[in-house]
């Protein structure tokens, strides 16, 4: 049933009552340069957090086995953080409503050089309705929000009647496994919330994502005889090309498929790192790319990344030097397939009423082409699974910065909707 109103308002102004200090919290996260393997010393902050209100608490390793023997599970590299995972656990007095998970991460991705931000990276600062920093709008603001709505309801003396997990992953920015990770550790709900940075509306449709790497040798030799020898970046560039030409059949593949096919580029290939050669005088005989690309839902990472194999292995054959010395492709972080939020579930309306209560306006949906980590629980669980945040600009790049006029409706959309799902009891 709706909220009753007097309840609704009186959570409405919880929030308000509590805003600062979110601020503030999430301006702790921020401070922490939590890019990927460096995620140790935030999760012990969160751990704490959770504790001091009482949670009860686990927290773990990741478990590279099980991972890896998943089909959405991403192969582990060198790189792979080591951070572990924590979960905090409300559990009521009597189990009345519909449990839910709320989930966020913790990792960043890289800064880049620090003289192209306005303000340090890792130093947070407010001006005007922007909180500047690296992770703030991807997404500690929804770190923090996911803990503060459980802090407003019991500002006015109530606590959710139905068991709440707030889970603290890493590895979302490169794999997906911390996600996946406490999916393989048991945890379920009825429905999961994820506040990621999403401009006040729900994500109906997302891709799936493959990393790989491809790596090309060459034949070194002095440049003053270049042409006996095969220089191994300009190979890696037209096998850059080649993957290009797959980029675009896949697009083309767009027809017929729901939230995409509207879309004017919804697969997109990014040649994210390109690195090779050791000396300027010699040819050179190596060279590595590492490489992103989109994929539409109900298309397996196993089946795309047999594609994209087979296209490198294809151009190869018809390439003078290529033909004699083919590429190797490698997998070595997301390996995840996409999915489509179905309409019409009980949660979903439960936040749009949510959603119009703390704005005023009706909860829009929309697809977005890249990774989230609700993927986990849409696919595997087979709950509804929520991603719905703040209003943003520049994530992963300069200058990232989270509206928090935004971010406090959307935590009192949160608190709204966690009020209604799970009902609420005397804490």
């Amino acid at each position: 049933m709706p909220l009753d109103p007097a309840l609704r308002d009186r959570i409405i102004t919880a929030v308000a009552d509590g805003f600062s200090e979110q601020i503030a919290h999430t301006q702790a996260l921020m401070r922490f340069p939590s890019i990927r393997g460096d995620e140790q010393a935030i999760q012990d902050f969160v751990f704490r957090s959770f504790r001091d209100r009482g949670y009860a608490m686990d927290r773990f390793a990741m478990d590279r086995a099980q991972i890896e023997a998943h089909p959405g599970g991403a192969r582990f590299s060198p790189e792979h953080s080591e951070a572990p995972i924590v979960v905090g656990i409300h559990r009521p007095r009597a189990e009345i409503g519909r449990s839910l998970i709320l989930q966020a991460h913790v990792d960043v991705v890289p800064p880049g050089p620090a003289d192209l931000w306005t303000h340090p990276a890792f130093e947070p600062v407010v001006e005007g309705d922007w909180l500047y920093g690296r992770g703030g709008a991807d997404m500690k603001a929804g770190h923090a929000a996911n803990l503060f709505v459980l802090d407003a309801l019991r500002r006015i003396g109530l606590q959710p009647a139905a068991t709440v997990t707030l889970q603290s992953v890493v590895e979302e920015e490169s794999t997906g496994n911390g996600a996946l990770m406490t999916h393989l550790r048991g945890y379920r709900a009825d429905a999961v919330l994820i506040p990621e940075p999403e401009e006040e509306m729900l994500v109906r449709a997302n891709t799936g994502v493959l990393w790989f790497r491809v790596e090309v040798r060459g034949r070194p030799v002095h440049v003053r005889e270049m042409g006996t020898g095969a220089n191994a970046i300009d190979a890696a560039y037209r096998v850059i090309g080649a993957l290009r030409a797959l980029e675009e059949r896949w697009n083309a593949d767009k027809a017929g498929r729901p939230h995409f096919e509207g879309e004017a580029h919804p697969i997109n290939l990014n040649i994210g790192r390109i690195e090779g050669g050791d000396w300027a005088s010699s040819v050179p005989a190596w060279c590595r790319i590492d490489c992103r690309i989109a994929l539409y839902p109900g298309v397996s990472a196993a089946e795309a990344a047999r594609e994209i194999e087979a296209a490198v292995a294809a151009f190869s054959r018809d390439d003078a030097f290529l033909s004699n010395s083919p590429p190797s492709v490698s997998f070595h972080g997301f390996f995840a397939e996409g999915y489509v939020l179905e309409e019409g579930s009980e949660a979903e309306a439960v936040l749009g009423r949510a959603h119009e209560a703390a704005t005023g306006a009706v909860l829009k949906s929309f697809m977005t082409a890249g990774y989230l980590d609700t993927r986990v629980h849409a696919l595997y669980d087979r709950v509804p699974a929520l991603c719905y945040g703040p209003k943003s600009e520049n994530i992963h790049g300069f200058d990232e910065r989270v509206s928090l006029a935004s971010l406090r409706r959307i935590t009192t959309a949160m608190a709204l909707f966690v009020a209604e799902w799970c009902g609420t009891e005397a804490a």
